[in-house]
C-alpha cells in the first residue's frame, strides 16, 4: 500500500485517530480531517510523520458546509495526487427526546452522519474508481436497533446503513463499500452515561461483559481496506455481542 492514500473524517482523535494509526502503519499516506481539534490533529500528524516523513497532511472543515466536501477531496488530490480509501468516521451524537426535537438538531445529526458521507462519497467516487479503491462508513448497532431518546441519531445511522449498501450496488465492481457498526467503545465526552452504575448496566448487555476499545474498530477498518477484496455491501458489528443480546 506504499503511496496509497486515505482520507479519514474526524481522524484526529478517539476512534478516528486509532483508524488513522492503523492505516498509516500499513504504509498508507493520510489526509486527516478535523473540525475543531487542531491541537490533536497536529500532534497526530507530528507523531506519524516522525515515523514516515511527509506521509500525513491535515484538512480543517465544517462537514455541515456542503461546499467544503469537494474541496476536501481536491486538497487530498493536490497533496498526494490520488485517493484510494475514504473513511466516513466523523459523527455527531447527542440525545433528541421525542417532543423536544429541533430543526437545528435534525440538521446537525442528519448532516454529519448521513448527508456528509453521501456527498463526500459522491465527490470522491471518480477518483476511487481510478484507483479501484474503497469506502468504509462507521455506522452504529443502533442503525438496526434504535436507541431510546436518540430518535434523530438512530434515523441518521439507519440511513447510513442503507447508504452503505446502496453505494456498494452503485459503485461495484470498481469501488467496494462496507461499514463497521460499533457498540460500546468509548463513553461520550458530554457527560452522558457518567454514572458508573448506568455504565455497568450497559456493559452487562454485551455478551463479552466489557467495553470495547477504539482499536477494535480500527483493526476492523484495516481488515476491510487491506484484507477483504471480495467483501462489499457488508456491515460488521464490533460490539461484544451486544446487538444480538438487546
Amino acid at each position: 500500500m506504499s503511496n496509497k492514500v486515505a482520507l479519514v473524517t474526524g481522524g484526529a482523535r478517539r476512534v478516528g485517530a486509532a483508524i488513522s494509526r492503523r492505516l498509516h502503519e500499513r504504509g498508507m499516506n493520510l489526509m486527516v480531517h478535523y473540525r475543531r481539534s487542531a491541537a490533536e490533529a497536529q500532534a497526530l500528524q507530528a507523531e506519524l510523520n516522525a515515523v514516515r516523513a511527509d506521509s500525513v497532511a491535515l484538512v480543517q472543515a465544517d462537514l455541515l458546509n456542503r461546499a467544503a466536501l469537494p474541496a476536501m477531496v481536491g486538497q487530498t488530490l493536490k497533496r498526494f495526487d490520488r485517493l484510494d480509501v475514504l473513511v466516513n468516521n466523523a459523527s455527531s451524537f447527542f440525545p433528541t427526546p421525542l417532543g423536544r426535537i429541533s430543526e437545528r438538531e435534525w440538521e446537525d445529526l442528519i448532516g454529519t452522519n448521513l448527508k456528509t458521507p453521501l456527498f463526500l462519497s459522491q465527490a470522491a467516487t471518480p477518483h476511487l474508481k481510478r484507483t479501484q479503491g474503497c469506502i468504509v462508513n462507521i455506522v452504529d448497532i443502533h442503525a438496526d436497533r434504535p436507541m431510546l431518546n436518540h430518535v434523530v441519531y438512530s434515523i441518521a445511522k439507519g440511513g447510513l446503513l442503507a447508504l452503505t449498501r446502496s453505494l456498494a450496488s452503485e459503485l461495484g465492481p470498481d469501488v467496494r463499500v462496507n461499514g463497521v457498526s460499533p457498540g460500546i467503545i468509548m463513553w461520550p465526552e458530554d457527560g452522558q452515561w457518567a454514572d458508573e452504575v448506568g455504565r455497568q448496566r450497559l456493559i452487562q448487555t454485551t455478551l463479552l461483559k466489557r467495553i470495547g476499545d477504539p482499536d477494535d474498530i480500527a483493526t476492523t477498518v484495516r481488515f476491510l481496506v487491506f484484507d477483504a477484496p471480495y467483501v462489499t455491501g457488508q456491515i460488521i458489528a464490533v460490539d461484544g455481542g451486544r446487538s444480538i443480546h438487546l
